[in-house]
């Protein structure tokens, strides 16, 4: 998959089938339509093309809102692409001055003269242009004379599916794995370092890594316990989790916390990705530590069990 850095150099392409969108998570409804553009480039022999827009437009549109969480980083968006088969990401700087241009501009300086489109696929009841004024129907009514071939991933097809990254996050704030693991199509993840901790753990016999999500975006599931699988460079381990605020300790911010099950390395400032896999219990606030070492063990054959 390449990469381009907006379009100054984008290569011309003889038959180029395009969606776009923010894509966030790459969740079964985004997948569906990855399918299909895969389908049609086969078919006509040309290339898949995906425009997607960074920073994500809400984080632009609306500076002064703090509480957008996103379901992947860009970074990890491009990962989850790579398995797509999508030839080209072009990821389009998303600035005040590019979210005034008409859907008119958009779709003829960008989706006509830049891309070259030949074929677009796009979900149901996706806009483009200022105020997402750009819409199915006129791209439908103006195909011809914009030389491209335009298609829409059905309103039934995507609500049998009833998908979206809202259900996703509210299903991950609750702690419902099972309902965000079924809508992505894969375990939530979440990527990032190995910073030095209390070494709490480690004085009652479970050593955590303490991981820095550096992305202050990036949506962390509900406070608790999780079993969890955590893959380091090329190995993966099973292990789990603690997110919160580490009531027993008196812990006053929240970390990520994750025990790795028969593993004594040191991980500090290695990268590493987390992947949920069951929500254990919610975080509470023990006696002392004894207490919650006892409590620790019980989550660890729970967590074995599951894992």
């Amino acid at each position: 998959m390449q990469i381009h850095e907006g379009l100054a150099d984008f290569p011309s392409i003889s038959h180029a089938v395009v969606t776009s969108g923010t894509f966030d998570g790459v969740h079964l409804g985004h997948q569906k339509i990855l399918h299909r553009l895969s389908e049609l480039a086969k078919k006509n022999k040309g290339e898949t093309v995906l425009l997607t827009y960074w920073p994500h437009p809400r984080l632009v549109l609306y500076p002064k809102e703090h509480h957008l969480r996103l379901l992947s980083t860009f970074e990890e968006k491009v990962e989850l692409l790579r398995g797509f088969g999508i030839d080209h990401l072009i990821k389009l700087p998303f600035t005040q001055e590019f979210s005034q241009m008409s859907s008119v501009d958009f779709i003829q300086q960008i989706l006509v003269e830049k891309i070259q489109t030949k074929c677009l696929v796009i979900g149901y009841d996706h806009k483009f242009g200022k105020n997402r004024e750009g819409s199915f129907d006129y791209l439908q009514a103006h195909s011809k004379a914009l030389g491209f071939d335009i298609e829409e991933i059905s309103r039934q097809d995507v609500e049998e599916m009833g998908v979206s990254s809202s259900k996703i996050r509210t299903a991950l704030e609750s702690g419902d794995l099972l309902t965000a693991t079924s809508y992505l199509g894969r375990p939530y993840s979440l990527s990032g370092e190995v910073v030095e901790g209390q070494q709490i753990g480690r004085s009652i016999g479970f050593p955590t890594a303490n991981i820095l999500v550096k992305d202050d975006y990036k949506l962390l599931p509900k406070n608790g316990v999780y079993a969890v699988n955590v893959q380091v460079e090329n190995r993966k381990y099973k292990g789990m989790l603690n997110l919160g605020n580490r009531p027993t300790v008196a812990g006053e911010q929240k970390t990520i916390e994750v025990h790795l099950f028969d593993f004594s390395e040191n991980l500090y400032a290695m990268n590493v990705t987390v992947a949920f896999i069951h929500f254990l219990r919610d975080e509470k606030k023990f006696a002392d530590l004894a207490a919650l070492k006892a409590q620790l063990i019980l989550d660890q054959e729970k967590a074995m069990q599951i894992l």
